[in-house]
């Protein structure tokens, strides 16, 4: 087929049909010596106001547009609600994605409209080439990819933030559980709350603002400092977001740990009683608020007792390489193996399409999850 038929054929479709079918048809159309039109044509693709993908949209009607990719089973801490106090068997060297495999899912995931992509773990900073694979990920924002951010224990941040801010990550979510040095030892088992703090001064020196600090809330070990947390946004421009305590592989939950949101709101309402609620965006986690006069703000991840389901547009793939739809869910396909075997673009999508046409209206309640069986965290990645 001519390439100017092609296109022609290609506008009727957008019409039509979603915008992956278009890229096929040209694709297809000028397969070999047309290369380089493909790329041009797609790239002009990303600025139209094109159908999502039907492989990224549920049953439900969400679209996924966010991909949480972890680089790693490891971490150099051993935080309570992550991970079993023994550790967790690490998957062998060669069952884990190389860069390679990341950088080709990611440009398929987002040719089919993923906006944002998270490097999680395990610990991302520990993977030596995380540096080669956000530059990788930044090569995608003439596809249509809008956001590169990490989440990471920040021990080890702050020296590696400007090339990596340099190599094109935008977004940072750093883990914090306490402001006390010894209890942080106690909830990770490891040093390093100093290194953390220097990591939150260089990310806000660097620009990122706001900076999202992550707080998983355990009655009896950190729920006494809620409030100083809540102060500590007073002169940073800090997003402190407090995370409900949730049941994973390992970590022992139970409903003596836990502190609910309606909880937490409550004591900062006590000693804040002008406390403000913010406006959420049509997909966020997080229930923002904000004490009038502060730098930052605060923000609760209600996953137990309010659960945002309806609104969910994640997808994750785990470090082993199998696509998770839902958190909380144990069902997974393994993208590594259908890569491995040699599947076509075509193919991979299928598979992806049906995993996420199977993901759940919600994840089950409270008291079930903590009965399923699930990964540990570590292993899922955050």
């Amino acid at each position: 087929m001519h390439c100017k038929k092609a296109v022609l054929s290609c506008g009727t479709l957008l019409s039509n049909s979603t915008a992956e079918v278009c890229s096929r048809v040209v694709f297809s159309a000028t397969r070999g010596t047309g290369a380089n039109i493909v790329h041009s044509f797609k790239a002009k693709l990303v600025s139209f106001d094109r159908p999502f993908s039907d492989f990224l949209t549920d049953i439900f009607g969400r679209q996924h547009t966010y991909l949480r990719i972890s680089l790693t089973e490891k971490c150099n801490l051993r935080c309570q609600y992550c991970m079993p106090e023994e550790g967790v068997g690490l998957s062998p060297k060669d069952h884990i994605l190389t860069t390679v495999e990341i950088l080709k899912l990611s440009r398929l995931f987002v040719s089919e409209g993923v906006t944002k992509i998270r490097l999680t773990g395990g610990e991302p900073l520990v993977r030596p080439d995380i540096h080669q694979i956000i530059e990788g990920l930044n090569e995608l924002r003439s596809a249509g990819l809008q956001h590169i951010g990490i989440t990471t224990n920040a021990v080890t941040l702050a020296r590696r933030l400007p090339e990596l801010k340099a190599a094109g990550l935008d977004q940072i979510n750093l883990s914090l559980d306490t402001l006390v040095p010894a209890k942080f030892e106690f909830i990770t088992r490891r040093k390093g709350h100093d290194r953390v703090l220097k990591a939150i001064d260089k990310a806000l020196e660097l620009g990122y603002d706001p900076l999202k600090i992550n707080c998983v809330v355990m009655k009896g070990v950190n729920d006494d400092e809620i409030c100083d947390f809540v102060a500590f946004t007073e002169n940073k421009p800090v997003d402190v977001r407090f995370i409900e305590y949730m049941p994973f592989g390992g970590n022992k939950w139970n409903t003596k740990k836990f502190v609910s949101y309606p909880e937490m709101l409550s004591l900062i309402h006590e000693r804040w009683p002008a406390l403000q609620k913010l406006s959420d965006k049509p997909n966020d986690t997080s229930k923002a608020y904000k004490v009038p006069g502060y730098a930052g703000q605060i923000g609760f991840i209600t996953s137990m007792s309010n659960h945002f389901c309806g609104t969910c547009n994640r997808l994750r793939i785990t470090a082993d390489g199998n696509l998770k739809v839902c958190l909380h869910g144990n069902s997974e396909i393994s993208l590594r193996d259908a890569m491995r075997q040699g599947n076509s673009d075509d193919e991979l999508l299928e598979v992806i399409g049906a995993a996420v046409k199977r993901k759940k209206k919600q994840h089950a309640g409270m008291t079930n999850l903590s009965k399923m069986e699930n990964r540990p965290m570590i292993l899922i990645g955050g």
